[in-house]
């Protein structure tokens, strides 16, 4: 974790102005609005194993590790509280909250919000009384200012965000709004955690100053229309990568997947699961948003899975592109999963992963997608998996992006693969992870547009070579790092375009990406238009 250091002036000067602004518009009574950009007012991960910062009253706080390291009250006998942060007033309070194990009824985990101090606060608590709760404390007593039934299983990860702007309260569950009160008790404060007698695992606690969604361009939910059958060629299934998912290796000539087989269309999740899960070359077209039972769905080789038009999706599940972990393998297995396209699909909701790749899979390429509101990460590749390009998505709306490397002890598995490109695609507005590389050498990491990376763009460990060039940097404070967290990298970056941005923070020497394949590097003057316009869904096929 990086905690934010003070704005530079270029954001200082940004900050003023806005002041200024707001001012103007109060002065002609214009009702109060929550800025459209947020500012990210403190972020914490744990992910450094620090936990320096937080006041803590009562219970048994640690970081430890659950998937990944987390901040974790680990007794039930103690009201236990943590708070952290400054005296803020309006603020977004948003975490990761698994409870582990409750003592007694009527006890919950939360977060909270405009802290005073740990006995005076307001919080939104996950209760094994079958609820949701949003309330008080003051003064040693608390009170219910809203709750709503719901089913809290322990061992299970939700998102909890408590939004507190003016007097107005509102709390969500899962990206959805369950709660809700008035009350003008508490002014300011810091932002916080809580384990009411139970046991919980706290993550990815972000802490902003704007309500709702947060994006620099309007996101139109689309409307699917079954009925309507899709112009011809709206299920585009030809193009060949860019990069590592091109080249030749391992058996494999370049990433066609399901080219030369039959094409179905699929518009429910059983159509889905079963034809992805399909032995042999077979082209999968998905029609409308299609939700899928929780959990990681298996991908076999030889598949293309493409979205009809600019509105096929999955949401609920993702794609799990590998075969199951097997820690003592340590070479590509000949029935390795390989040769897999997945193409113009929307990912939301996701209960774990929204795409994994992982135990030596090879030659897939993860092209113009939209990636969002996920769990864990929005994609992850790891364990051995090599020769993959991701290209032309659009990530937003989500704290850790992309992993490469899941560990830092898994040299054995590593070391020598991971050969990954990252290519236009758009980062827009997600802390970290853009992508975290472990091992990997050379991971190619060219034309993409970074927007408001708030903890760090590229973040290059654990010996890794990273080339980081032609890219388009905006607000975002640490572009690239070979020392971010746990054993440092090698890293290269150049001809960068960097915009109110830090400095990249690189050594070392790495391997060319042009001693594996060709590649034509865009002015990367030209790369912010070119990302925002052709990432995402919608933009291949006629």
């Amino acid at each position: 974790m990086r905690r934010r250091k003070e704005p530079r002036t270029g954001s200082l000067l940004v900050a003023i102005m806005m002041t200024v602004m707001a001012a103007v518009l109060g002065a002609l009574a214009l009702p109060a609005l929550p800025s459209a950009f947020a500012a990210t007012l403190f972020v914490d991960d744990f992910e450094d194993g620090d936990s320096s910062g937080w006041s803590k009253s009562g219970g048994s706080w640690s970081v430890t590790t659950d998937g990944s390291r987390v901040y974790r009250q680990s007794g039930t006998g103690a009201d236990a509280r943590a708070i952290a942060g400054s005296g803020w007033a309006n603020q977004a309070v948003q975490a990761r909250v698994k409870p582990i194990a409750f003592n007694g009824s009527g006890r919950y985990a939360a977060v909270l919000a405009r802290a005073q101090s740990t006995g005076n606060y307001y919080y939104l608590g996950l209760s094994n009384a079958g609820s949701v709760v949003l309330g008080k404390r003051a003064g040693g007593g608390t009170t219910t200012l809203d709750s709503a039934p719901a089913t809290v299983t322990a061992g299970t990860w939700y998102t909890l965000r408590l939004e507190v702007f003016g007097s107005t309260l509102r709390g969500f569950v899962n990206n959805v709004e369950v709660v809700s009160a008035t009350d003008s008790t508490f002014a300011s404060g810091k932002a916080g955690l809580s384990g009411y007698y139970t046991s919980a695992s706290f993550d990815d606690l972000q802490v902003t100053d704007v309500a709702g969604p947060v994006d620099p361009t309007p996101t139109v939910t689309p409307t699917v229309t079954p009925t309507i059958t899709p112009p011809p060629g709206s299920c585009e299934t030809s193009g060949s990568p860019i990069g590592f998912a091109s080249v030749n290796a391992w058996g494999q000539n370049g990433t066609t997947g399901g080219a030369g087989g039959p094409t179905v269309e699929v518009d429910t999740a059983s159509e889905l699961i079963s034809a992805i899960g399909q032995s042999g070359p077979l082209n999968v077209c998905v029609r409308g948003m299609i939700t899928v039972p929780a959990g990681m769905h298996n991908v076999a080789s030889d598949k293309s899975i493409v979205g009809i038009g600019a509105d096929a999706g999955i949401s609920g599940g993702g794609l799990n592109v590998g075969l199951p972990l097997d820690n003592s393998a340590t070479s590509p297995p000949a029935n390795a999963v390989n040769n897999v396209i997945i193409r113009n699909l929307s990912f939301r909701n996701a209960s774990d992963d929204s795409i994994n790749v992982q135990m030596f899979s090879h030659h897939v390429w993860i092209d113009h997608n939209d990636l969002a509101d996920g769990y864990d990460g929005l994609l992850d590749i790891k364990r051995g998996s090599s020769y993959i390009t991701v290209s032309w998505n659009h990530a937003h709306d989500h704290s850790k992006n992309m992993l490469l490397g899941h560990d830092d002890g898994n040299a054995a598995q590593d070391v020598g693969q991971l050969k990954v490109t990252y290519h236009h695609n758009w980062f827009n507005q997600t802390p970290q992870r853009n992508p975290r590389v472990r091992f990997g050498e050379p991971v190619h990491i060219f034309n993409n547009y970074y927007y408001y990376n708030t903890d760090v763009g590229v973040a290059c460990q654990a010996n890794a070579g990273c080339l980081v060039e032609g890219n388009y940097f905006e607000r975002v404070e640490y572009p690239v790092s070979n020392s971010y967290a746990g054993p440092s990298g090698r890293c290269v970056a150049r001809n960068n375009v960097l915009v109110d941005s830090g400095a990249p923070e690189c050594s070392g020497s790495v391997q060319e990406a042009s001693s594996y394949y060709g590649y034509t590097l865009e002015n990367p003057n030209s790369v912010k238009a070119s990302v925002t316009a052709g990432a995402g869904v919608g933009k291949i096929g006629g």
